[in-house]
Parts: structure tokens; sequence; C-alpha cells
């Protein structure tokens, strides 16, 4: 299936690992430019080797004060297509055991940063009448995952803004999406193993098991499964879905 992106310009947030990585290869497989985000360079040697012409690095923190301006700086005056909204999430831990500081961490690290990229970018796509703006969360913003009450809570919020968004823009052309991943092959799952290894004393193989014999697929996602969605997503392909959370879950969240 022709998605329709080849030569079209995308920022990718967290693209030098992951899920994030994932999405940004396949882009690039269809032939898209890309900006992609990370916080190491030496990490997308391995890209940049591959897709020389087409990909481009910025080394940031995209929680970052002055992130935004850099990125809008990167664009330059090139037409944005897309953009794929993600970054890390915040320490594994039980409410309980959180500090008001954790709570002012997480609301900057998974909310704050987003609102401001989103509100710099937008305006580029604006004038073109088409945009896609995909926010990559979490399974846990439609059921609650052991450990990590503070990325459940922000992101909550996060899809908040992002049906606000959908409403508020609705004949703007630019569609505004997020994409919920559950347990993936990746190393972001890994903290959620390591948390729940130092609560139980079993080791953090054990935990890995264990958590793969529970969930109903009984495997964890791959990687480039989950970014063909994502690259549909944020493809003139899905012109009519905007305000959505598409769950990549292996059918572990149980409600309808």
């Amino acid at each position: 299936m022709d998605v329709q992106i080849r030569d079209k310009l995308f920022v990718v947030g967290g693209a030098s690992s992951g899920l994030g990585k994932a999405i940004a290869l396949q882009l690039l497989e269809e032939g898209a430019a890309v900006i992609g985000i990370g916080r190491n360079r030496e990490r997308f040697v391995d890209m940049t080797d591959t897709f020389p012409s087409t990909l481009e690095v910025l080394e940031l923190d995209l929680s970052e004060e002055h992130a935004p301006e850099r990125i809008v700086s990167a664009i330059g005056s090139r037409t944005l297509s897309g953009v794929l909204v993600n970054g890390g999430g915040p320490p594994a831990k039980k409410a309980m055991e959180t500090t008001l500081a954790d709570w002012d961490a997480a609301y900057a690290g998974l909310l704050r940063w987003k609102v401001a990229l989103t509100q710099a970018l937008v305006p580029l796509m604006m004038p073109y009448g088409y945009g896609r703006m995909l926010f990559l969360e979490s399974a846990s913003i439609r059921q609650p995952i052991e450990n990590l009450v503070l990325s459940t809570s922000l992101r909550m919020a996060v899809a908040g803004f992002v049906k606000t968004l959908s409403q508020e823009l609705s004949t703007s052309g630019i569609t505004f999406n997020l994409i919920a991943p559950g347990s993936h092959d990746t190393p972001a799952i890994e903290r959620i193993y390591r948390k729940k290894s130092e609560q139980t004393g079993k080791s953090f193989e054990d935990v890995r098991q264990e958590a793969i014999a529970q969930a109903p697929s009984r495997t964890l996602g791959h990687p480039g499964d989950f970014a063909q969605l994502a690259c549909w997503l944020l493809s003139p392909a899905s012109r009519f879905v905007t305000g959505q959370t598409y769950l990549v879950d292996g059918g572990s969240v149980k409600g309808t």
C-alpha cells in the first residue's frame, strides 16, 4: 500500500531508540525525509549510514525550554507534513512512593513540552491546510499499569489535550491522534520489569517471562508492526481520522 509520504517532511521525537526509532525507519523506508530528535547523536549512526540524504539528526532534549525554537529553525522554509510527539517516561513508582517533586517532574517531562511543541509546530502547517500530529503515549491511559502512576496520570492529561485540539481545529486539515502501546520488545519496558524485580526479589528475567505469560497474546509487541500503523496515521490516507486513541497492546486492556 502506497501511503503517499515520499519526499514529505516529518519530525520524529525519540527517534534513536525503541518505538520512535522503528517509526522513523518506517517513514524513511517509505521515502520520507525525517528530522530525528534524540539526546545522543551517536545512537543515530546506523540510521544515518543507511539514510544519509533523508535523515537529519537534531541532538536535543525535548523538555528543554528552547527545544521548540530549535526544531522550528531546523525545519526552516520547508513544508512540514507531520510530527511524532514522543519522549521518555518518568520512573516507575507506586502512588504512595511519589513525592510532589516527582509530580512536578512528570508534568514537565510528559505534558508541558508537548503543549509547547504543538503550539510551535501547528502554525507551520496551518497555511497549507494539511498536517498530522501523532502522540505516542501508553495503553495506561485506558487501563492503569502497575507501578506507573506518574505515567498514567499525566498521559491521561495529554489525551485530553489532544482530543480538545481535534475539536478546536477540526476544519484545519490537521489531524490529532494518539497511539498507545502496551508491552513491546523495547528498552522502555525494562524499567517496569526492574521495578517489579525490586519489589518481589525475583530475577529480572523471571519477571519478564511471567509478564509475557500473563499477556493474552503470550508475546511482546514487535516495534516494526507498531510502526506500520503509526506511519498510516501520519499519512494522507488517515485524513478522516482525528481525536482517536489507537491501542496496540495485544489485547491486554480489558475495557470495551
